[in-house]
Protein backbone atom coordinates (compact mmCIF):
# COMPACT_ATOMS: atom_id res chain seq x y z
CA UNK A 1 0.00 0.00 0.00
CA UNK A 2 1.37 3.26 -0.85
CA UNK A 3 0.29 6.14 0.67
CA UNK A 4 0.53 10.00 -0.37
CA UNK A 5 -0.12 13.09 1.00
CA UNK A 6 0.21 16.84 -0.55
CA UNK A 7 -0.83 19.74 -1.83
CA UNK A 8 -4.84 19.03 -2.23
CA UNK A 9 -5.06 20.62 -5.93
CA UNK A 10 -2.40 18.19 -6.79
CA UNK A 11 -3.19 15.32 -5.01
CA UNK A 12 -6.96 15.47 -5.65
CA UNK A 13 -6.64 15.37 -9.58
CA UNK A 14 -4.93 12.14 -8.98
CA UNK A 15 -7.83 10.34 -7.13
CA UNK A 16 -9.90 8.36 -8.85
CA UNK A 17 -11.97 7.12 -5.58
CA UNK A 18 -12.60 8.52 -1.99
CA UNK A 19 -12.92 6.34 0.61
CA UNK A 20 -16.95 6.81 2.62
CA UNK A 21 -17.44 5.02 5.90
CA UNK A 22 -14.89 2.67 5.01
CA UNK A 23 -16.64 1.66 1.68
CA UNK A 24 -14.40 3.09 -1.97
CA UNK A 25 -16.53 5.59 -4.44
CA UNK A 26 -15.82 6.10 -7.74
CA UNK A 27 -14.62 9.99 -7.89
CA UNK A 28 -15.18 12.07 -11.57
CA UNK A 29 -14.31 15.35 -12.38
CA UNK A 30 -17.54 17.08 -10.26
CA UNK A 31 -16.20 15.10 -7.22
CA UNK A 32 -12.79 16.44 -7.37
CA UNK A 33 -14.09 20.15 -8.08
CA UNK A 34 -16.28 19.27 -4.77
CA UNK A 35 -13.62 18.28 -2.63
CA UNK A 36 -11.41 21.57 -4.25
CA UNK A 37 -13.48 23.33 -2.95
CA UNK A 38 -13.56 21.87 0.36
CA UNK A 39 -9.90 22.45 0.70
CA UNK A 40 -10.52 26.15 -0.26
CA UNK A 41 -12.70 26.52 2.59
CA UNK A 42 -10.16 25.54 4.83
CA UNK A 43 -7.71 27.67 3.37
CA UNK A 44 -9.44 30.33 3.82
CA UNK A 45 -9.86 29.62 7.58
CA UNK A 46 -6.16 30.07 7.92
CA UNK A 47 -5.87 26.15 7.79
CA UNK A 48 -2.52 24.61 5.95
CA UNK A 49 -4.17 21.84 4.36
CA UNK A 50 -2.87 18.42 3.12
CA UNK A 51 -4.78 15.86 1.04
CA UNK A 52 -3.78 12.40 1.99
CA UNK A 53 -4.63 9.27 -0.48
CA UNK A 54 -3.24 5.62 -0.83
CA UNK A 55 -3.25 3.05 -3.37
CA UNK A 56 -2.51 -0.29 -3.59
CA UNK A 57 0.73 -1.24 -5.76
CA UNK A 58 2.22 -4.42 -6.68
CA UNK A 59 5.59 -6.10 -5.70
CA UNK A 60 8.74 -4.73 -7.21
CA UNK A 61 6.79 -1.15 -7.56
CA UNK A 62 8.84 1.79 -8.80
CA UNK A 63 8.05 5.02 -6.42
CA UNK A 64 7.71 8.02 -9.69
CA UNK A 65 5.55 10.56 -9.55
CA UNK A 66 4.44 9.97 -12.83
CA UNK A 67 3.13 6.70 -11.91
CA UNK A 68 1.19 8.22 -9.50
CA UNK A 69 -2.29 8.06 -10.34
CA UNK A 70 -5.59 6.40 -10.05
CA UNK A 71 -5.57 7.41 -5.85
CA UNK A 72 -8.01 6.74 -3.69
CA UNK A 73 -8.89 9.98 -1.53
CA UNK A 74 -8.73 9.63 2.19
CA UNK A 75 -9.18 12.78 3.54
CA UNK A 76 -7.32 16.11 4.81
CA UNK A 77 -5.29 17.04 7.51
CA UNK A 78 -5.81 20.89 8.16
CA UNK A 79 -2.98 22.37 10.51
CA UNK A 80 -3.79 25.22 12.72
CA UNK A 81 -0.64 27.18 12.75
CA UNK A 82 -2.20 30.49 14.32
CA UNK A 83 -0.91 34.43 14.34
CA UNK A 84 0.36 35.69 17.11
CA UNK A 85 -1.04 38.87 18.95
CA UNK A 86 2.13 39.94 18.99
CA UNK A 87 3.42 39.18 15.55
CA UNK A 88 0.56 41.21 13.63
CA UNK A 89 1.70 43.79 16.19
CA UNK A 90 5.59 43.60 14.94
CA UNK A 91 4.63 44.02 11.11
CA UNK A 92 2.12 46.89 11.93
CA UNK A 93 5.29 48.36 13.43
CA UNK A 94 7.68 47.17 10.89
CA UNK A 95 5.50 48.92 8.50
CA UNK A 96 5.05 52.25 10.40
CA UNK A 97 8.70 52.25 10.20
CA UNK A 98 8.35 52.80 6.22
CA UNK A 99 9.43 49.22 6.03
CA UNK A 100 7.46 46.90 2.87
CA UNK A 101 6.44 43.72 3.91
CA UNK A 102 5.90 41.10 1.36
CA UNK A 103 4.79 37.65 1.98
CA UNK A 104 6.84 34.91 -0.04
CA UNK A 105 5.12 31.01 0.76
CA UNK A 106 5.08 28.10 -0.13
CA UNK A 107 1.33 27.63 1.13
CA UNK A 108 -1.83 27.75 -0.27
CA UNK A 109 -2.72 31.22 -2.11
CA UNK A 110 -6.05 30.70 0.52
CA UNK A 111 -4.48 30.23 3.55
CA UNK A 112 -1.57 32.84 2.61
CA UNK A 113 -4.12 35.04 1.94
CA UNK A 114 -6.03 34.89 5.43
CA UNK A 115 -3.04 34.81 7.69
CA UNK A 116 -1.98 37.93 5.24
CA UNK A 117 -5.14 39.38 5.58
CA UNK A 118 -4.55 38.65 9.71
CA UNK A 119 -1.34 40.45 10.19
CA UNK A 120 -2.36 43.03 8.17
CA UNK A 121 0.17 42.54 5.33
CA UNK A 122 -2.49 41.67 2.50
CA UNK A 123 -3.60 45.72 2.26
CA UNK A 124 -5.56 45.61 -0.65
CA UNK A 125 -2.50 44.00 -2.28
CA UNK A 126 -2.96 41.41 -4.98
CA UNK A 127 -1.69 37.72 -4.15
CA UNK A 128 0.35 35.60 -7.25
CA UNK A 129 1.40 31.85 -7.14
CA UNK A 130 4.09 30.22 -8.56
CA UNK A 131 2.54 29.20 -12.09
CA UNK A 132 2.00 32.90 -12.41
CA UNK A 133 5.44 33.49 -12.08
CA UNK A 134 5.99 31.09 -14.14
CA UNK A 135 4.13 32.71 -17.17
CA UNK A 136 5.93 36.32 -16.62
CA UNK A 137 8.94 37.32 -17.94
CA UNK A 138 10.93 39.49 -15.93
CA UNK A 139 9.92 42.69 -17.27
CA UNK A 140 6.32 41.94 -16.45
CA UNK A 141 6.84 41.07 -12.97
CA UNK A 142 9.11 43.98 -12.24
CA UNK A 143 6.37 46.12 -13.15
CA UNK A 144 3.73 44.58 -10.73
CA UNK A 145 5.90 43.65 -8.09
CA UNK A 146 4.94 46.75 -6.38
CA UNK A 147 1.26 45.48 -6.41
CA UNK A 148 1.64 41.80 -4.74
CA UNK A 149 2.18 41.80 -0.99
CA UNK A 150 1.76 38.21 -1.21
CA UNK A 151 3.53 35.21 -3.33
CA UNK A 152 2.08 31.75 -2.45
CA UNK A 153 2.92 28.43 -3.56
CA UNK A 154 6.52 29.35 -4.47
CA UNK A 155 9.55 27.70 -4.80
CA UNK A 156 12.89 27.92 -3.83
CA UNK A 157 14.30 29.08 -6.97
CA UNK A 158 11.08 31.38 -7.28
CA UNK A 159 11.93 33.18 -3.90
CA UNK A 160 15.43 34.12 -5.26
CA UNK A 161 14.06 35.28 -8.48
CA UNK A 162 11.47 37.64 -6.53
CA UNK A 163 15.14 38.98 -4.45
CA UNK A 164 16.65 39.43 -7.36
CA UNK A 165 14.02 41.45 -9.33
CA UNK A 166 12.82 43.49 -6.04
CA UNK A 167 17.03 44.48 -5.70
CA UNK A 168 17.18 45.49 -9.70
CA UNK A 169 13.95 47.72 -8.94
CA UNK A 170 16.68 49.41 -6.37
CA UNK A 171 14.75 47.92 -3.00
CA UNK A 172 17.39 47.22 0.16
CA UNK A 173 15.60 43.31 0.63
CA UNK A 174 16.08 41.63 3.64
CA UNK A 175 14.55 37.99 3.89
CA UNK A 176 13.29 35.92 7.06
CA UNK A 177 13.03 32.46 7.20
CA UNK A 178 13.85 29.44 8.95
CA UNK A 179 13.71 26.20 6.29
CA UNK A 180 16.02 25.24 3.86
CA UNK A 181 13.75 26.04 1.10
CA UNK A 182 14.26 29.61 2.36
CA UNK A 183 18.31 29.26 2.43
CA UNK A 184 18.65 30.72 -1.16
CA UNK A 185 16.45 33.62 -1.03
CA UNK A 186 18.05 34.12 2.39
CA UNK A 187 21.96 34.27 0.43
CA UNK A 188 19.98 36.52 -2.36
CA UNK A 189 18.97 39.52 0.14
CA UNK A 190 21.11 41.96 0.97
CA UNK A 191 20.58 41.09 4.94
CA UNK A 192 19.21 37.25 5.56
CA UNK A 193 17.84 36.88 8.26
CA UNK A 194 17.13 33.17 9.91
CA UNK A 195 14.81 33.37 11.99
CA UNK A 196 14.49 30.98 15.34
CA UNK A 197 16.51 28.30 17.29
CA UNK A 198 14.59 25.54 15.26
CA UNK A 199 16.13 27.60 11.83
CA UNK A 200 17.81 24.87 9.81
CA UNK A 201 21.49 24.63 9.52
CA UNK A 202 21.33 25.76 5.84
CA UNK A 203 19.42 28.60 6.67
CA UNK A 204 21.43 29.97 9.32
CA UNK A 205 24.46 29.43 7.06
CA UNK A 206 23.08 31.45 4.68
CA UNK A 207 21.98 34.15 6.85
CA UNK A 208 23.51 37.59 7.58
CA UNK A 209 21.82 37.22 10.90
CA UNK A 210 20.51 35.07 13.08
CA UNK A 211 17.68 35.40 15.73
CA UNK A 212 17.52 33.02 18.22
CA UNK A 213 14.44 33.85 20.12
CA UNK A 214 11.85 32.24 17.51
CA UNK A 215 10.33 36.30 18.02
CA UNK A 216 9.21 38.08 14.91
CA UNK A 217 9.59 40.88 17.20
CA UNK A 218 13.35 41.32 17.80
CA UNK A 219 13.63 42.01 14.11
CA UNK A 220 11.78 44.92 15.28
CA UNK A 221 13.84 45.68 18.22
CA UNK A 222 16.41 45.43 16.20
CA UNK A 223 15.46 48.08 13.26
CA UNK A 224 14.87 50.36 16.62
CA UNK A 225 18.24 49.73 17.39
CA UNK A 226 19.44 50.68 13.92
CA UNK A 227 17.56 53.42 14.07
CA UNK A 228 18.89 55.10 17.27
CA UNK A 229 22.45 55.16 15.56
CA UNK A 230 20.38 57.73 13.01
CA UNK A 231 18.87 59.64 15.72
CA UNK A 232 22.67 59.78 17.38
CA UNK A 233 24.34 60.76 14.23
CA UNK A 234 22.05 63.31 13.33
CA UNK A 235 22.74 65.31 16.62
CA UNK A 236 25.91 64.69 17.20
CA UNK A 237 26.56 66.46 13.08
CA UNK A 238 24.24 69.20 14.49
CA UNK A 239 26.12 69.61 17.35
CA UNK A 240 30.00 69.64 15.54
CA UNK A 241 28.52 71.57 12.03
CA UNK A 242 25.76 73.61 13.45
CA UNK A 243 28.42 74.90 16.13
CA UNK A 244 31.71 75.62 14.32
CA UNK A 245 29.03 77.69 11.37
CA UNK A 246 27.98 79.71 14.67
CA UNK A 247 31.43 80.19 15.72
CA UNK A 248 32.63 80.98 11.98
CA UNK A 249 29.41 83.55 11.38
CA UNK A 250 30.30 85.27 15.26
CA UNK A 251 33.92 85.96 13.91
CA UNK A 252 33.21 87.49 10.26
CA UNK A 253 30.27 90.02 11.94
CA UNK A 254 32.83 90.22 14.80
CA UNK A 255 35.45 91.10 12.26
CA UNK A 256 33.07 93.21 10.04
CA UNK A 257 31.92 95.64 12.72
CA UNK A 258 35.92 95.96 13.38
CA UNK A 259 36.45 94.55 16.80
CA UNK A 260 38.26 91.48 17.39
CA UNK A 261 36.44 88.36 18.23
CA UNK A 262 37.60 85.28 19.11
CA UNK A 263 41.26 84.74 18.25
CA UNK A 264 42.86 80.96 16.96
CA UNK A 265 43.46 79.96 20.32
CA UNK A 266 40.67 80.96 21.76
CA UNK A 267 38.50 78.93 18.85
CA UNK A 268 40.43 76.12 19.27
CA UNK A 269 39.63 75.90 23.17
CA UNK A 270 35.93 76.37 22.36
CA UNK A 271 36.30 73.22 19.63
CA UNK A 272 38.15 71.12 22.97
CA UNK A 273 35.48 72.17 25.17
CA UNK A 274 32.45 71.72 22.75
CA UNK A 275 33.60 68.89 20.00
CA UNK A 276 35.15 66.22 22.36
CA UNK A 277 34.02 64.41 25.26
CA UNK A 278 30.07 66.27 24.81
CA UNK A 279 30.15 65.33 21.12
CA UNK A 280 31.07 62.17 22.38
CA UNK A 281 28.80 61.45 24.86
CA UNK A 282 25.95 62.91 22.86
CA UNK A 283 26.58 60.60 20.35
CA UNK A 284 26.94 57.00 22.73
CA UNK A 285 23.84 58.08 24.82
CA UNK A 286 20.86 55.65 24.61
CA UNK A 287 17.52 56.78 23.22
CA UNK A 288 16.12 59.13 25.98
CA UNK A 289 12.58 60.94 26.24
CA UNK A 290 11.15 59.19 23.00
CA UNK A 291 9.41 56.23 22.18
CA UNK A 292 10.23 53.20 20.16
CA UNK A 293 7.61 54.20 17.70
CA UNK A 294 9.37 57.87 17.35
CA UNK A 295 12.75 55.78 17.12
CA UNK A 296 11.21 53.98 14.41
CA UNK A 297 10.19 57.30 12.53
CA UNK A 298 13.90 57.87 12.32
CA UNK A 299 16.73 56.97 9.31
CA UNK A 300 19.07 58.30 6.82
CA UNK A 301 16.24 60.17 4.75
CA UNK A 302 14.63 61.71 8.29
CA UNK A 303 17.36 62.04 10.30
CA UNK A 304 20.14 63.24 7.51
CA UNK A 305 17.33 65.26 5.22
CA UNK A 306 15.40 68.48 6.26
CA UNK A 307 15.40 67.46 10.37
CA UNK A 308 19.48 67.59 10.12
CA UNK A 309 19.61 71.05 8.20
CA UNK A 310 17.01 72.13 10.54
CA UNK A 311 18.86 71.36 13.56
CA UNK A 312 22.69 72.76 12.20
CA UNK A 313 20.55 75.96 11.24
CA UNK A 314 19.45 76.48 14.54
CA UNK A 315 22.42 76.19 16.58
CA UNK A 316 24.41 78.10 13.99
CA UNK A 317 21.84 80.70 14.48
CA UNK A 318 21.69 80.82 18.31
CA UNK A 319 25.37 80.37 19.01
CA UNK A 320 26.09 83.20 16.37
CA UNK A 321 23.73 85.83 17.89
CA UNK A 322 24.02 84.52 21.58
CA UNK A 323 27.72 84.97 21.54
CA UNK A 324 27.11 88.34 19.90
CA UNK A 325 24.80 89.95 21.79
CA UNK A 326 27.23 88.97 24.77
CA UNK A 327 30.11 90.58 23.04
CA UNK A 328 28.37 93.14 22.44
CA UNK A 329 27.18 93.95 25.58
CA UNK A 330 30.55 92.77 26.99
CA UNK A 331 32.52 95.75 24.82
CA UNK A 332 30.46 98.84 26.06
CA UNK A 333 31.32 98.16 29.72
CA UNK A 334 35.20 97.05 29.34
CA UNK A 335 37.55 96.33 26.67
CA UNK A 336 38.31 94.86 24.13
CA UNK A 337 39.88 91.89 25.29
CA UNK A 338 36.97 91.30 28.00
CA UNK A 339 34.74 91.58 25.25
CA UNK A 340 36.34 88.75 23.71
CA UNK A 341 37.18 86.67 26.92
CA UNK A 342 33.48 86.90 27.60
CA UNK A 343 32.51 86.05 23.85
CA UNK A 344 34.32 83.08 24.66
CA UNK A 345 32.46 82.26 27.65
CA UNK A 346 29.67 83.00 26.00
CA UNK A 347 29.77 80.88 22.63
CA UNK A 348 31.07 77.70 25.12
CA UNK A 349 28.10 78.03 27.41
CA UNK A 350 26.15 78.49 24.30
CA UNK A 351 26.76 75.14 22.63
CA UNK A 352 26.96 73.18 25.59
CA UNK A 353 23.53 74.53 26.51
CA UNK A 354 22.14 73.13 23.20
CA UNK A 355 24.40 70.56 23.90
CA UNK A 356 22.26 69.44 27.11
CA UNK A 357 19.22 70.31 25.58
CA UNK A 358 19.84 67.79 22.71
CA UNK A 359 20.70 65.12 24.68
CA UNK A 360 17.49 65.09 26.86
CA UNK A 361 18.75 66.06 30.11
CA UNK A 362 20.50 62.85 29.69
CA UNK A 363 23.08 62.23 32.82
CA UNK A 364 26.08 61.47 30.96
CA UNK A 365 25.33 64.37 28.52
CA UNK A 366 24.73 66.85 30.99
CA UNK A 367 28.06 65.48 33.14
CA UNK A 368 30.15 66.39 30.47
CA UNK A 369 28.71 69.63 29.28
CA UNK A 370 29.52 70.74 33.19
CA UNK A 371 32.73 69.27 32.87
CA UNK A 372 34.23 71.16 30.06
CA UNK A 373 32.53 74.74 31.62
CA UNK A 374 34.49 73.87 34.66
CA UNK A 375 37.64 73.32 32.51
CA UNK A 376 36.68 76.66 30.52
CA UNK A 377 36.21 78.60 34.12
CA UNK A 378 39.54 77.55 34.90
CA UNK A 379 41.01 78.31 31.85
CA UNK A 380 39.88 81.77 31.77
CA UNK A 381 40.43 82.63 35.63
CA UNK A 382 43.98 80.85 35.69
CA UNK A 383 46.15 84.23 35.18
CA UNK A 384 49.35 82.19 33.26
CA UNK A 385 46.37 80.02 31.29
CA UNK A 386 44.45 82.38 30.79
CA UNK A 387 47.07 84.73 29.09
CA UNK A 388 48.05 81.78 26.54
CA UNK A 389 44.76 81.15 25.77
CA UNK A 390 44.64 84.95 24.17
CA UNK A 391 42.32 85.82 27.39
CA UNK A 392 41.71 87.48 30.37
CA UNK A 393 40.36 86.82 33.87
CA UNK A 394 36.93 88.19 33.74
CA UNK A 395 34.95 89.65 36.88
CA UNK A 396 30.90 88.86 38.23
CA UNK A 397 29.79 91.17 35.65
CA UNK A 398 31.84 89.51 32.63
CA UNK A 399 30.46 86.03 34.14
CA UNK A 400 26.93 87.48 34.46
CA UNK A 401 26.87 88.83 31.18
CA UNK A 402 28.34 85.38 29.07
CA UNK A 403 26.60 83.28 31.53
CA UNK A 404 22.82 85.18 30.70
CA UNK A 405 23.67 84.59 26.93
CA UNK A 406 24.50 80.87 27.19
CA UNK A 407 21.10 80.52 29.67
CA UNK A 408 18.99 81.97 26.96
CA UNK A 409 20.40 80.26 24.41
CA UNK A 410 19.54 77.01 26.23
CA UNK A 411 16.16 77.98 26.67
CA UNK A 412 15.48 79.07 23.11
CA UNK A 413 16.65 75.49 22.26
CA UNK A 414 14.43 74.10 24.59
CA UNK A 415 11.49 75.79 23.21
CA UNK A 416 12.49 75.02 19.77
CA UNK A 417 12.54 71.63 21.03
CA UNK A 418 9.42 71.69 22.71
CA UNK A 419 7.23 73.01 19.32
CA UNK A 420 8.73 70.51 17.24
CA UNK A 421 8.17 67.18 18.94
CA UNK A 422 4.44 68.89 19.77
CA UNK A 423 5.17 69.26 23.24
CA UNK A 424 7.75 69.10 26.32
CA UNK A 425 11.29 67.63 25.99
CA UNK A 426 11.04 64.98 28.47
CA UNK A 427 13.65 63.58 30.67
CA UNK A 428 15.38 60.17 29.67
CA UNK A 429 13.32 56.80 30.28
CA UNK A 430 14.71 53.48 30.23
CA UNK A 431 15.54 52.42 26.51
CA UNK A 432 14.05 49.86 24.88
CA UNK A 433 15.54 46.33 25.19
CA UNK A 434 18.97 45.13 22.47
CA UNK A 435 18.11 43.26 19.93
CA UNK A 436 18.17 39.91 20.42
CA UNK A 437 20.00 39.00 17.61
CA UNK A 438 23.48 37.63 16.70
CA UNK A 439 24.91 39.26 13.69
Amino acid sequence: MLSVKGAPETVVSRCSSRLVRGTAEPVDDRGRQELTRAAARLARRGYRVLAVAECPVPDGYTLDDDHLDELRFLGFVALADRVRPVAAEAVSKLRGAGVRVVMVTGDHPHTAEAVAEELGVLDGGRVLNGADLDRMDDEELTRILPEVTVFARTAPAQKVRIVRLLRRAGQIVAVTGDGANDAPAIRAANVGVALGSRATPAARDAADVVVTDDRIETVVDAVVEGRVLWSSVRDALALLLGGNLGEVAFTVGAGILGGPGLNTRQLLLVNMLTDVVPALALAARPPAGTTAEALLAEGPDASLGSALNRDIRQRAVITAVSTGVAWTLARFTGTPARASTVALVAMVGAQLGQTIVAGRLDRVVAAACLASLALLAGAVQTPGLSHLMGSRPLGPAGWVIALSAAVAAAVVAWWLASRESGGSVEKPRTAPAPAGANA
